[in-house]
C-alpha cells in the first residue's frame, strides 16, 4: 500500500478525540454506539509511525492473527524483517525494468507471504529494525537515500552494471534497518529465519488475494493495477456480493481478514473512529424535515451529513460505483489494515471492526475503527484471507 498512508497518519495525530469504550460501549443521545456480533483473536495495536509500511503492519497483524486462531502462542513479529528483503527484492526488479518500475517503501500483503516463503520469519525481539536512534519507525531519509542510490546505478557512465551495485545496496539497507539475523534465540531455543518460521507453521499456499472490478471477468485471477503490486502478483476476482461474502463468512467463522482500502475520504474520520459513505438523498425524511433539508446547499448538506455525530444514511453501493472510483483515482491504494469483527450500530447497521497501525492514540477505538458496509463495499482495493474463510460454493467457483 502507498506511502501515502504515513502522511495520513501524521495528519491526523494531531485532532483530538472524545473517547468511546471499544469493550463497553456508551449509550448516549448523539454518536455511535456499537455492538460486537463476532470478534476474533488480535496481537496488540502498533505503530508503523512515518513509515510507509502499512502493508507488513497489516500482514503480519493478520498471521499473528492467524497463529492465535491456530491455537499458536501470542507472537510479536517483525514487520521490518519484510520490509528490508522487500526493498531489497525490489531493487533488482527496479534495476531489471531499467527504472520504469515502482519503487519506495510501499508494498502489498502478499510481499510478506513471499517473504515468509522465500527468506523466513523472526521475532521482533531479533529484529526491530531501529537502528538509527529513533523510537519510532522514521523511514523519509532512508526512503530518499534507497531510491537515489538505485537510479545512480542505472545512470552511471560505465555503460555497464558494477557486480557489486546490489551489495552496495543491502549495505545501505543494513545502515538503515540492522544486519539481517542470521541466528538469533528465541525462549531460549536458537532459530534460523528459515527454522522459525517452520516452528510457526504457517503455510503461505493457504492464503490468497480477492478484488471485485468489472474490467476483468469474475471467478478468474489477474495482475491488479495498483502501483505498489511491484511484484505483480495475481488476485481473484469475485462479484461484490460475493468479496463482501467472504469477508463477512471469515469473520464468523474465526478467520480475520487483511484489508487494503483507501482512507483519504471525508467519511473516514479516524477522531471519531469510523468511516462511512453518507448519501446526501435521505428518501425516509419527512414533512418539515424534507423540506428543510432540500433546501440546504451541498456544502450545508455536507456539513451536517460529515459531523459522525451520529448513524446517518449511506449510499447504496453498485459494482459501477466502486469501477468508476478505480478508474478516476478517487479509489487508491492507500492503506493497508486488518479487519477482526463484525458490529453493528444502534439502528442495526453492519459495520467492520478494523485494526490499524497508527499507534493507540487519536482513535476513540484505542488503535481501532468501525467501517461501515458501505465504505469497505466502496473502497476495498484487495483482501487476503484463509482459502478455508472462502464459502464452499465461491471455493469451488474459483477452482479452489
Amino acid at each position: 500500500m502507498r506511502t501515502f498512508c504515513s502522511l495520513i497518519f501524521s495528519c491526523l495525530l494531531l485532532l483530538s478525540v472524545q473517547v468511546y469504550s471499544q469493550d463497553q460501549p456508551k449509550k448516549s443521545d448523539s454518536g455511535y454506539v456499537f455492538t460486537m456480533v463476532k470478534q476474533v483473536g488480535a496481537s496488540p495495536v502498533k505503530n508503523q509511525y512515518r513509515s510507509g509500511t502499512c502493508w507488513s503492519f497489516s500482514a503480519i497483524s493478520f498471521l499473528e492473527s492467524e497463529l492465535l486462531r491456530m491455537g499458536k502462542d501470542t507472537f510479536d513479529l517483525s514487520e521490518m524483517f519484510c520490509v528490508r528483503h522487500a526493498y531489497s527484492d525490489k531493487a533488482t526488479m527496479y534495476i531489471r525494468f531499467q527504472g520504469k518500475h515502482n519503487f519506495g517503501g510501499g508494498g502489498e500483503f502478499h510481499d510478506v507471504l513471499n517473504i515468509y516463503k522465500n527468506y523466513g520469519m523472526v521475532p521482533e525481539e531479533a529484529y526491530s529494525g531501529k537502528v538509527i536512534g529513533e523510537t519510532n519507525h522514521v523511514h523519509g531519509e532512508m526512503d530518499a537515500v534507497l531510491a537515489a542510490d538505485v537510479n545512480a546505478v542505472l545512470k552511471n557512465d560505465n555503460k555497464k552494471l558494477t557486480p557489486v551495485w546490489h551489495q552496495g545496496f543491502d549495505g545501505l539497507l543494513d545502515a538503515y534497518l540492522g544486519k539481517l539475523p542470521e541466528k538469533f534465540t528465541y525462549k531460549g531455543k536458537e532459530y534460523t529465519p528459515r527454522s522459525f518460521a517452520d516452528m510457526l507453521g504457517i503455510n503461505p499456499d493457504d492464503y490468497v488475494e480477492i478484488t471485485s472490478f468489472t474490467h476483468h471477468p469474475y471467478y478468474s485471477k489477474f495482475i491488479l493495477e495498483i502501483p505498489d503490486n511491484w511484484a505483480m502478483e495475481e488476485t481473484y476476482n469475485l462479484p461484490l456480493d460475493d468479496m463482501m461474502e467472504v469477508i463477512q463468512n471469515a469473520i464468523m467463522n474465526g478467520y480475520s481478514v487483511a484489508w487494503g482500502g483507501d482512507v483519504s475520504e471525508k467519511g473516514f474520520s479516524w477522531k471519531n473512529g469510523v468511516a462511512v459513505v453518507p448519501d446526501r438523498n435521505i428518501p425516509e425524511l419527512a414533512g418539515l424535515e424534507r423540506a428543510k433539508w432540500e433546501k440546504m446547499s451541498d456544502n450545508e448538506k455536507d456539513k451536517e451529513l460529515y459531523k459522525f455525530n451520529r448513524p446517518v444514511p449511506e449510499k447504496k453501493i453498485t459494482p459501477e460505483m466502486r469501477q468508476l472510483e478505480f478508474d478516476n483515482f478517487t479509489t487508491t491504494d492507500d492503506h493497508g489494515m486488518h479487519i477482526t469483527g463484525l458490529a453493528k450500530d444502534q439502528n442495526g447497521n453492519k459495520y467492520f471492526l478494523v485494526k490499524n497501525s497508527w499507534g493507540l492514540d487519536g482513535s476513540p477505538y484505542k488503535g481501532y475503527f468501525y467501517a461501515s458496509d458501505a465504505y469497505v463495499r466502496l473502497k476495498t482495493t484487495d483482501i487476503m484471507v484463509n482459502k478455508n474463510a472462502i464459502p464452499k460454493e465461491i471455493r469451488k467457483k474459483l477452482g479452489l
